[in-house]
């Protein structure tokens, strides 16, 4: 088996045969230091003092990486001694391949709170911004990037207060695997029940064929001018969230292929990059790009609705504050692409308001006032251009602007199977597709490309079928109330007990509001039935009636009127449908409108529409936050649509599209993908539940635009296996379980568990009950399994069964953990290697909230449903990785309480937060009588530490680093004490703890 040592000795000879220089004698802080002084004198041609050096090092250093990575690639100044300024950069900015490019390995960082060791590091003019950790060909690269985020949240660490803050890229392999990630602030890779996962990338090629072997990848990714671009050009600062994306190999191709052809002056293009694919950031760096290119007259990146105008808008001034204004009408649109201001250079606009700037029938003379731009050079580009290019405003650009060039980005091309327009010549005619438009596929992404690459998820699809001799044939529609108690049946179970949410799309206006009013009364129904039940929130959204609102004095708005003429430029069927009864679409939108403002506290109005819309995506957003954090009452379950957000709207927590809506072709695809945004193992793939049994439907969209000449392959990409597929892999990893308890001399029960002998024993454990918990949870969210089928996997391992094993795991990977944080890299290979995945264990349900509800009516004497004895709230509490550092106290707690008492739920909460001071007082004061000590005194120590992190912000890492890293120092009476106290101090340090404290006080 190759070692770590000899893959880091192979990997510095192949980067000395890209011509790097190897520095074998930069083994520490001072050695770095040196190098970057003598780099830095050298290309800004100035000999500094010792004093001044030591000044420009306290000024550039920062442990804000998002502000080292500006200064990296900017002009600075700094003033000398003598007060005269001295005008300098990092590195060479305008041609980076001119720059030093050393490689140095196993540097030491020694500062007063840190003592680490890295791999590899690439300098660039002295300055460390590539790190390379690099594990054995058996340990996963995971396990490097945990090891790089580990030393990133050490308190002090090298990362903050050394030139080390100029990481711009890390890199990890075990030889045969290689992937890379983007330096930032706040970096987590916690294996926690969040689970929150780092963008983390694979090269590949033009044609997504992966570079994976460390070799290779020196190859393509380090040479040294590449590497160069790479961070010059190919990563972006995203200004509003201070943080860092290095981008993606085929959003890469894309921008050079844009470049490329207006570089050589090659016509047009498209790019067909899939649904979710990052399309908005890879036409801002194209459009960037295109802003220092002299021969360029203008840039506009033009889509074809308001809301995309304002998201992109947003978008793009998110990468880069302030680099895109609002054009919030067509003067304002002509007067920028008059102006000489560099600032307009790009220019974010509407084709509608394109097209009234060329219209030479508009009374403004817009068209003429353009003329001077006439024969300039201008680059369009379309965003979406499989709905914006395909009426006469292309037509109008390319005659008004011979010398432009247009491109287009699109996640489903028009083919000639899904065109509807045709081209006649004499007596020939064509389907007009995205190809004839734009000339030439500068570069393909496909959503089959995506899946392969888990960018995006498959699918999981239920053709519902109704039973009976009316039975609707495919295509029509179910009875309407039957279409609602089936979704109020299955949606608990889609949206993973609705820690998602969902889009239902409906065939018209009438049918989205006759819909909203059956699930009104249903729930109201319900509510009145049984107490116990929560009713789901729903919303409904479609384009108001622009004639009844213009006849409407009360709520005529001529801005809000021709916002909502021009979002219906791409709401056809919306449209076309509003024009039948006005007045009644109005009276039903006002009275939704009104059951939004009741439900949220909002205060929207028909007559601001486009708040209300914007208010509605944004709730479909907020469901990321816990129930404790934002409550349920706050958000939406599901959003009953026409033809609005079911293209270009994304949120990773909207995983479910319930349809009474034909849909084909590209219409379908598009829907179908506001499903399928990556999050983690809790959303294992988008879910659609389609009443209109449109599986021929899907069948031609998906071979359509799977880029895929295998129809098969292309299907089994796509979707997720079929239900007995998934219940097979179930049985089998049942049964492997069974097996390997039984050949561990256990019988195969929960409570076994904690016999398993050694810690490969209980790796193997892990390893086998996580598969069993992953299809489990996939299993839980498929909308078409049968009664027998579900009886099959309650008797394949009965639910009770299954939550004593998920508490007997959390016990067992929690020790693991610990140990492991405790050895570091001393650890055990297996254990080193191990993925907990706490995130597949945690509930959506069982949240702090919830606990404290179900611990109030245990103690009620009247009957509930969800009424638990002691015993199951203890298991249901064990069983899930949402509370796991504070289920022991809450247990505890329980134990503490009197079935029947009637307490209430407020009570409840006030008690334990009694009970968790008490416990808090009484560990002072066995901690204070163990090391002799004042009680009192101890106690005021802790709580100071406390109160500067609630009060100050403070992080206890950095109040703790003094502590911990003086132990050497102490006395043992001294680290005796340290050692009982650091811990309950970490323990304290979290949120639940701190409001303990809170009450003791």
């Amino acid at each position: 088996m190759t070692k770590e040592n000899e893959i880091e000795l192979g990997l510095i000879e192949k980067l000395k045969d890209l011509k790097y220089t190897y520095r074998p004698d930069i083994r520490d802080r001072d050695a770095l230091e040196l190098n970057f002084r003598q780099k830095f004198e050298a290309l800004n041609r100035v000999h500094l003092t010792d004093a001044e050096f030591k000044r420009l090092l306290d000024e550039i250093v920062s442990p804000d990486v998002f502000a080292s990575s500006k200064r990296l690639r900017a002009r600075e100044v700094f003033f000398r001694e003598d007060g005269t300024p001295l005008h300098y950069t990092l590195v060479n900015i305008k041609d980076w391949c001119k720059n030093d490019y050393e490689v140095i390995n196993q540097l030491r960082i020694n500062t007063n709170n840190s003592h680490q060791r890295y791999d590899v590091i690439l300098l660039i003019n002295g300055l460390p911004v590539v790190q390379i950790e690099l594990k054995a060909l058996d340990i996963s690269p995971r396990r490097a990037m945990q090891q790089i985020v580990d030393y990133k949240n050490d308190a002090g660490n090298g990362y903050t207060n050394t030139l080390l803050c100029f990481m711009q890229l890390f890199i990890v392999s075990n030889r045969g695997n290689t992937q890379y990630f983007a330096n930032n602030n706040n970096q987590h890779f916690q294996f926690n029940a969040d689970e929150q996962f780092l963008p983390v990338y694979q090269l590949a090629d033009v044609n997504n064929k992966k570079i994976a072997h460390l070799h290779d990848f020196s190859e393509k990714f380090l040479a040294k001018c590449t590497l160069g671009e790479m961070i010059n050009k190919y990563m972006v600062l995203v200004a509003n969230e201070q943080k860092l994306l290095v981008m993606r190999p085929y959003q890469i191709y894309a921008v050079k292929a844009i470049v490329d052809c207006i570089h050589e002056n090659r016509g047009n293009g498209y790019i067909w990059h899939t649904t979710g694919s990052g399309k908005t950031l890879t036409s801002f760096k194209a459009s960037t790009l295109l802003k220092d290119n002299p021969d360029i007259e203008k840039c506009l990146f033009v889509v074809d609705r308001k809301d995309l105008d304002r998201q992109t808008r947003e978008e793009f001034n998110k990468f880069q504050d302030g680099c895109v204004e609002a054009n919030t009408n067509t003067e304002s649109l002509v007067r920028r692409m008059l102006s000489e201001d560099y600032a307009d250079k790009v220019i974010v606009t509407t084709i509608q308001k394109l097209g009234i700037a060329l219209d030479p029938e508009n009374r403004a003379n817009y068209k003429e006032r353009l003329e001077p731009l006439r024969d300039s050079r201008m680059v369009f580009i379309f965003d979406e251009c499989h709905r914006s290019q395909f009426g006469d405003n292309h037509k109008a650009i390319k005659e008004f602007f011979p010398n432009s060039q247009l491109f287009g980005f699109t996640g489903t091309p028009i083919f000639e199977q899904n065109s509807t327009q045709l081209i006649r010549e004499g007596e020939y005619a064509s389907y007009k597709t995205t190809e004839n438009i734009f000339q030439q596929e500068l570069h393909a992404y496909t959503i089959t490309h995506a899946i392969e690459d888990k960018n995006v998820l498959r699918f999981h699809i239920d053709y519902f079928k109704p039973q009976g001799e009316n039975a609707p044939k495919p295509g029509e529609s179910i009875a309407k109330q039957a279409i609602v108690n089936e979704i109020l049946k299955k949606h608990e179970g889609a949206t993973n007990h609705r820690r998602f949410n969902a889009l239902f799309a409906t065939q018209s206006i009438n049918d989205a509001i006759d819909y909203y009013q059956r699930f009104k009364a249903f729930q109201a129904q319900k509510q009145a039935e049984d107490a116990d039940y929560v009713p789901m929130n729903i919303a409904c959204v479609f384009s108001p009636p622009t004639q009844a609102l213009a006849n409407d004095t009360e709520n005529k708005n001529d801005k809000n009127l021709a916002d909502i003429k021009q979002l219906q430029e791409d709401l056809i069927n919306e449209k076309e449908d509003n024009k039948q009864d006005p007045e009644g679409k109005k009276q039903a939108l006002m009275a939704i409108i009104a059951d939004y403002n009741a439900q949220y506290g909002t205060n929207h109005t028909i007559s601001e529409f486009d708040l209300y819309y914007q208010d509605v995506q944004q709730r479909i957003k907020d469901q990321k936050y816990s129930n404790k954090d934002y409550p349920h009452r706050n958000k939406i379950d599901i959003v009953i649509v026409v033809d609005m957000l079911l293209t270009g709207f994304d949120s990773k927590f909207l995983n479910t599209l319930y349809v009474d809506k034909n849909l084909k072709y590209h219409g379908l695809i598009q829907a179908f993908s506001r499903t399928n945004r990556i999050l983690n193992d809790s959303k294992p793939y988008g879910n659609i539940l389609d009443f209109r049994q449109q599986q021929e439907a899907v069948d031609t969209a998906i071979a359509l635009f799977s880029g895929e000449k295998d129809e098969n392959k292309a299907k089994e990409i796509w979707l997720v296996d079929p239900a007995p597929k998934v219940i097979e892999k179930f049985e089998e990893a049942v049964a492997a379980l069974q097996d390997f308890m039984q050949k561990s001399d256990l019988t195969c029960a929960p409570q076994e568990v904690y016999n398993l002998k050694g810690d490969t024993a209980r790796i193997n454990f892990i390893n086998r009950f996580k598969e069993v918990q992953r299809l489990k949870t996939q299993l839980d969210q498929y909308t078409d399994l049968q009664p027998e089928q579900k009886e099959l996997i309650e008797h394949i391992l009965p639910t009770d069964q299954l939550l004593e094993f998920r508490s007997s795991y959390l016990e067992t990977a929690k020790k693991l953990k610990e140990k492991r944080d405790k050895e570091g890299d001393k650890a055990e290979p297996a254990i080193q290697e191990i993925d907990f995945e706490f995130v597949l264990f945690a509930s959506a349900i069982i949240d702090y909230d919830y606990i404290m509800g179900l611990i109030s009516k245990f103690t009620q004497n009247k009957p509930s449903k969800q009424k638990m004895s002691r015993e199951q709230l203890i298991n249901l509490l064990s069983s899930s990785a949402n509370l796991m550092d504070e289920r022991d106290d809450i247990a505890a707690y329980i134990k503490t309480l009197e079935e029947g008492k009637g307490l209430s739920e407020k009570e409840i909460r006030d008690g334990y937060q009694i009970f968790k001071a008490e416990k808090f007082a009484k560990q002072i004061n066995e901690t204070a009588q163990k090391h002799g000590l004042e009680t009192e005194a101890l106690k005021a120590f802790v709580e100071g530490i406390i109160s500067r992190m609630i009060f100050d912000g403070e992080q206890l890492s950095d109040l703790l680093a003094p502590l911990e890293l003086g132990w050497k120092d102490r006395t043992k009476k001294e680290l005796a004490l340290m050692e009982d106290l650091v811990p309950l101090l970490k323990k304290l340090a979290q949120g639940h703890e701190i409001s303990g404290l809170k009450a003791y006080e």
